[in-house]
């Protein structure tokens, strides 16, 4: 049993307006919603701070919580909505990303599945196989390190792992053995407001990246494996007209 939260920030400095924006006649907000209630979630919540995404979730019958306008991240913003609703300290929370309308269901499931079935872990989230050395090297595209049993190790921007007998003028020739994160994560609630109640920390101001905080107080993080990554989500102009070019086509 699950719970998803979707968090949905109006303002976007890319993509001003972003979780309204159309596609195909709805508001993104609303495809990522419909792919969340599909995935077996017991509850699914859009959370904002903004009264006009407000509108768009009960003109299309999605619970909603809003929430204080100063978070700094969608994990804070999760971990509000956890509290206001009680959520027991062993609940499982999906955080969905309000502008990944092309999300799996399954995807969100077996994140949630992969926590549920280890109960020392905090978190987990998921990876995929690099297809290509020039994602290797493009730091848009995060690194995760993985233990023989599926722990986090690391996560970087960097090309890690370094391939040092197949790296050429200072670049990897190759990229095999690495993974790709993926940003779909399951918290059990406990963790999700210990983690949010913590301050950024060193290395997660250094390589911006939220989920260091958290391998840095020592929580468990589980990397799922899955074939591929799913597609990107919408941050540009040129993303959305992507994906309305598949969402059209289907």
């Amino acid at each position: 049993m699950f719970h998803v939260v979707i968090p949905a920030r109006y303002a976007a400095t890319r993509l001003p307006g972003k979780p309204l924006v159309a596609i195909g006649g709805k508001p993104l907000i609303q495809w990522v919603w419909e792919r969340a209630c599909v995935s077996g979630a017991v509850s699914v919540i859009i959370a904002t701070d903004d009264d006009r995404v407000r509108d768009a979730a009960i003109s299309f019958g999605a619970d909603f919580a809003m929430t204080a306008p100063d978070h700094a991240s969608g994990t804070d913003r999760i971990a509000e909505v956890a509290r206001q609703r009680g959520l027991a300290p062993d609940d499982i929370v999906v955080n969905v990303q309000g502008d990944e309308p092309l999300i799996e269901p399954v995807l969100i499931a077996g994140v949630a599945e992969a926590l549920e079935s280890r109960p020392l872990v905090d978190i987990a989230t998921a990876v995929a196989p690099f297809r290509s050395l020039a994602e290797f090297l493009d730091p848009n595209n995060v690194k995760a390190l993985r233990a023989r049993d599926g722990h986090a190790l690391y996560f970087s921007r960097a090309p890690v792992p370094w391939p040092r007998d197949d790296a050429a003028g200072g670049s990897p020739a190759r990229f095999s053995g690495a993974w790709r994160h993926i940003g779909i994560y399951a918290y059990r609630v406990r963790s999700l407001i210990e983690f949010a109640g913590w301050a950024p920390t060193e290395l997660e101001q250094t390589e911006k990246l939220e989920q260091l905080r958290a391998l840095e107080h020592g929580m468990r993080i589980h990397l799922l494996k899955v074939e591929l990554a799913p597609p990107a989500g919408v941050d540009t102009p040129e993303d959305l007209e992507r994906v309305r070019a598949v969402l059209g086509s289907r």
